[in-house]
C-alpha cells in the first residue's frame, strides 16, 4: 500500500502532507516553493509508493471557485497527463488556514512561530488530508 499525500497549494509556497504506509495517520511533510514544487513531488514519487493524492481546492464561503483555483487547474492537468497510474482528488478546503492557526494556538505554540506561514501551509495540507481520511472511513 502507497502513501496518500496531501498538497495546499499556494502561489508562493506550498504545504504538503503524507500518510504512513498503511494509510492511518496524517503528518506533516514539508512546505516547499510552488516554483520548485514538480521537481519535489517528481522526487517523491520516484522514491515512495503513492496511491493518490489530495489537493486543496480553494473554494469562497458562496461556493464560488477563489482566485486561486486558476493556478490549481493547470498543475492538475499537468500531473494527470504526466502520472495517469496516481490519481488526484480535489478536496474542498475552505477555512483549513483558520484551522490550521487554532491548530498552532491549542498545541500552545508561541505567537513567532504562528506567524510562520510554512508552518502554517504544512499543517493546512495535514487537515486537507486528515478531512479526506476521515470520509473515507465513513
Amino acid at each position: 500500500m502507497g502513501r496518500i499525500l496531501a498538497i495546499d497549494y499556494g502561489r508562493k509556497r506550498t504545504g504538503l502532507a503524507a500518510t504512513d504506509p498503511a494509510q492511518i495517520i496524517a503528518n506533516g511533510l514539508c512546505t516547499v516553493e510552488t516554483h520548485r514544487l514538480w521537481d519535489y513531488l517528481c522526487g517523491y514519487v520516484a522514491t515512495e509508493p503513492v496511491d493518490s493524492i489530495v489537493i486543496g481546492m480553494p473554494v469562497q464561503t458562496n461556493g464560488q471557485p477563489s482566485e486561486n483555483q486558476r493556478n490549481i487547474i493547470p498543475f492538475i492537468d499537468r500531473w494527470r497527463k504526466s502520472f495517469p497510474q496516481i490519481p488526484i482528488v480535489e478536496w474542498d478546503e475552505r477555512f483549513t488556514s483558520v484551522m490550521a492557526q487554532r491548530t498552532m494556538l491549542d498545541a500552545g505554540i508561541g505567537k513567532m512561530a504562528r506567524r510562520n506561514k510554512a508552518l502554517v501551509d504544512e499543517i493546512s495540507a495535514t487537515i486537507i488530508l486528515q478531512s479526506y481520511m476521515e470520509s473515507k472511513r465513513i
